[in-house]
């Protein structure tokens, strides 16, 4: 059975990236608080300084223009990489909550690794969704697989897609995403979302780095069915992703109200609804505004338009102007044709 598809609830996920500080009972805490958040998953990342990068300290391996300027990739994944050894302890935690864990490889070692703790899914972070070979490794393995989109192009996406695709895989969820840290909401292009679910045939989402949960919550209006976003303790706590990352009543926050919006967007209908039912009686109607003799005419200053709706429709008010009263009609009489000569 699939697990992401079209009509299926919106997957709401909750990122720890390195908001566990490199303390295990951290790491247990922010699972936990998902939970508490009405998360539906967590996910954490696979990978160790030297396999996602070279400990070189020259002008390519330092960070520039973002909130870790200065410093050098291998010193900043080895503060925020997930301890491997944690990583069967941490899903057996989800497991009891009842949570889905799953995480970002990010070379064939750690897909081998989640393999054997039989991860649902997998994902493909946007920096390596020019890596085809790994996101072949991924869709080899029968999985679903989510892939982030942040800094492709058109052409790198139907490139990825067509690796996914032509390695066996089946399942693919693509996330809009954009790659700043944080990301500004001019810059998110929401409108993205719903385009590569047609483009690619896909389920579509959204990996949020804003800060707050306006983002999330506009992205399910247009059809996101998967959210991910970064979740710390407390931001006061620091590390690498503290900065976009929300705490956990802010999470509850933004779950709540994607279930709202989710509830909300139902389906084209024009039915009324048990409740609009019992509303719609007050609606208008033409009413007598005065005492009207038998045969006097009806006019203006007799009939209006008014609420409640127990007269007839509005529509036959020009209808009605000229015609006699068969009868006296009292003030506050809703109309009806056989009060008409």
């Amino acid at each position: 059975m699939p697990l992401f598809t079209p009509d299926t609830p919106v997957l709401v996920i909750a990122e720890m990236s390195a908001n566990h500080g490199q303390d295990y009972d951290q790491a247990v805490r922010i699972i936990h608080a998902a939970h508490a958040a009405g998360a539906d998953a967590v996910k954490i990342q696979t990978y160790t300084p030297d396999t996602i990068t070279l400990d070189c300290d020259n002008e390519y391996f330092r960070i520039q223009g973002t909130i870790w300027e200065g410093r050098t990739l291998h010193e900043l994944y080895g503060e925020a990489y997930t301890p491997w050894e944690w990583q069967p302890k941490l899903k057996a935690v989800a497991d009891s909550l009842g949570l889905m864990l799953f995480s970002t490889p990010f070379d064939f070692t750690a897909v081998d690794f989640l393999e054997a703790m039989d991860v649902a899914c997998h994902k493909i972070a946007s920096f390596e969704i020019v890596d085809l070979p790994l996101i072949r490794k991924v869709a080899a393995t029968g999985k679903p697989v989510i892939l982030s989109t942040g800094m492709a192009s058109e052409a790198e996406i139907e490139e990825a897609v067509a690796a996914f695709r032509t390695a066996g895989g089946t399942e693919l969820v693509l996330l809009k995403c954009t790659s700043a840290y944080p990301a500004p909401p001019e810059e998110m292009n929401l409108r993205t979302i719903p385009y590569l679910a047609e483009r690619f045939g896909v389920v579509a989402g959204l990996s949020d780095h804003t800060l707050g949960i306006d983002m999330p919550i506009a992205a399910v209006a247009l059809g996101a069915r998967v959210i991910e976003k970064h979740l710390c303790l407390s931001r006061d706590l620091g590390g690498p992703d503290a900065a976009f990352s929300l705490d956990p009543e802010e999470f509850a926050a933004m779950v709540r109200s994607v279930r709202n919006v989710e509830k909300g967007l139902g389906t084209v209908c024009f039915e009324l609804t048990e409740k609009q039912k019992a509303s719609a009686v007050f609606r208008r109607s033409l009413f007598a505004t005065r005492d009207i003799g038998a045969g006097e005419r009806l006019t203006p200053d007799n009939v209006r338009s008014v609420r409640p709706g127990h007269g007839l429709h509005p529509r036959h008010y020009e209808e009605l102007l000229g015609k006699t009263a068969r009868a006296a009609i009292r003030k506050g009489t809703p109309l009806s044709w056989e009060l008409i000569a």
